[in-house]
């Protein structure tokens, strides 16, 4: 069985959003990786819109190692907040944050974090480019994932590749190297 949460934003996404329950489709994949479950104390995981499905199964690693798991969910309106009481039922402590300001703090999950005062500095995240921006900008240690537009999902085609940080000649895939990468290492 697979659960999905989608938004219709392009072609391939649409067609899905047209889906419903019990419908059969084929897919390919896993692809690219995941994050790495690291030995820490405390992780803050950072999801913003339908970059938060990753951040639960994420959380569910950690919580099943024992680590305390501090989670900051970022939406533009109270009626698109989902999963708050999932990551809640696996221990975790939430904090919802949305533009408008109807549910939560209103902002950003940097503003949420700041107005809750959450100190972690071990960072997981997904979301949209200036979200990630913002916590590129904060934070030094941990991972983000990257949404990109995929043509071929297994690296062949090079239409989602991203320039190292670091090594000026060096291109990363984000299909087949990531979408996971750490902190600071590719350019958006």
């Amino acid at each position: 069985m697979l659960y999905h949460r989608l938004q219709g934003v392009g072609d391939g996404t649409q067609a899905l959003s047209k889906l419903s329950a019990n419908d059969e489709i084929n897919i390919f994949g896993p692809l690219g990786s995941f994050y790495p479950i690291e030995d820490e104390k405390e992780v803050l995981l950072l999801g913003g819109g339908v970059g938060v499905p990753p951040m639960l199964e994420l959380a569910k690693c950690y919580r099943k190692q024992g680590t305390k798991v501090d989670v900051v969910l970022g939406f533009n309106d109270a009626d698109s907040v989902f999963y708050e009481d999932e990551f809640k039922a696996l221990g975790c402590d939430v904090v919802v944050a949305t533009m408008d300001g109807s549910k939560g703090v209103k902002g950003t999950v940097i503003d949420a974090v700041d107005a809750h005062h959450i100190t972690c500095d071990y960072v997981c995240s997904c979301g949209p480019r200036p979200m990630l921006k913002a916590i590129e900008a904060r934070y030094t240690r941990g991972y983000m994932s990257f949404e990109s537009r995929m043509a071929c999902g297994i690296g062949a085609c090079m239409a989602c590749v991203a320039k190292d940080k670091k090594e000026e000649n060096l291109y990363h895939k984000i299909c087949k190297e990531g979408p996971v990468f750490p902190i600071g290492k590719v350019e958006f």
